[in-house]
């Protein structure tokens, strides 16, 4: 039986920021799949936050979306808390494994365009973007995750979004916002990716068995060779 290795943590971030309501718990992260064959299916993120004594103040279970074979999942997310915590923990329930349909070339990204990043005066960031959908299926619903650096490329937070029916060729603009990051933080570097929705990869599957959109779609308008040049070179050549 093959061994399947377990996600990884590629990085994670968390932030507590005063608010009227308490206090906001942010956090961001990136976990990967080295696996070529499975998806990663049923991952929760629990994130705890604890007092200075200890005491738990937060806690909060985060299903994530499926890990693509191969590929890696963006995830963002935020909770509210009426003590400040000191120290905030997330740890992640081990990955069940499904064996996909098709090799990991065949999942391909969701193509991001004109992405915009708009610093606010209550120091939230407005990110505008649009999306394409590679794939001959319309995509039910995906999840637009944003993840924002620093000039040192550190994950310093993030946020997220759903856009629903996506068709290929409609490129839907999507908005969000992100926030929750201490105060003199600086956004040099936003990186956008997206990913379909559900604890489970049966979406990106079904996208991925109906077949990608072709690159070419349009008829060539030159007049075709009078003769294959392939055939001419090998012609002279055995001349």
């Amino acid at each position: 039986m093959q061994e399947l290795k377990p996600l990884a943590l590629k990085e994670q971030v968390s932030n507590v920021i005063k608010s009227a309501e308490g206090y906001t718990v942010s956090w961001a992260g990136v976990l990967s799949n080295a696996n070529p064959w499975h998806f990663g299916e049923h991952v929760v993120a629990t994130i705890v936050g604890r007092d200075a004594a200890g005491t738990e103040v937060v806690r909060l279970d985060q299903p994530l979306d499926a890990v693509p074979p191969g590929g890696s999942l963006a995830f963002t997310g935020s909770a509210a808390s009426a003590q400040r915590p000191a120290k905030v923990t997330i740890q992640y329930r081990p990955a069940q494994w499904r064996q996909a349909a098709r090799i990991a070339s065949a999942f391909q990204k969701f193509p991001i365009t004109r992405v915009r990043t708009m610093r606010q005066k209550d120091g939230t960031y407005l990110i505008t973007g649009y999306i394409d959908n590679p794939y001959r299926q319309p995509a039910g619903s995906l999840v637009i995750n944003a993840l924002l650096r620093d000039g040192n490329g550190k994950l310093i937070g993030g946020g997220s979004t759903f856009v629903d029916d996506v068709k290929a060729g409609s490129l839907p603009r999507f908005i969000l916002t992100a926030g929750g990051m201490p105060n003199g933080s600086h956004v040099v570097k936003t990186e956008i990716t997206a990913s379909t929705w559900g604890s489970t990869g049966r979406p990106f599957e079904d996208l991925a068995l109906g077949g990608a959109v072709p690159v070419h779609t349009t008829k060539p308008v030159t007049e075709p060779f009078a003769e294959d040049r392939s055939t001419q070179v090998i012609n002279s050549h055995k001349q």
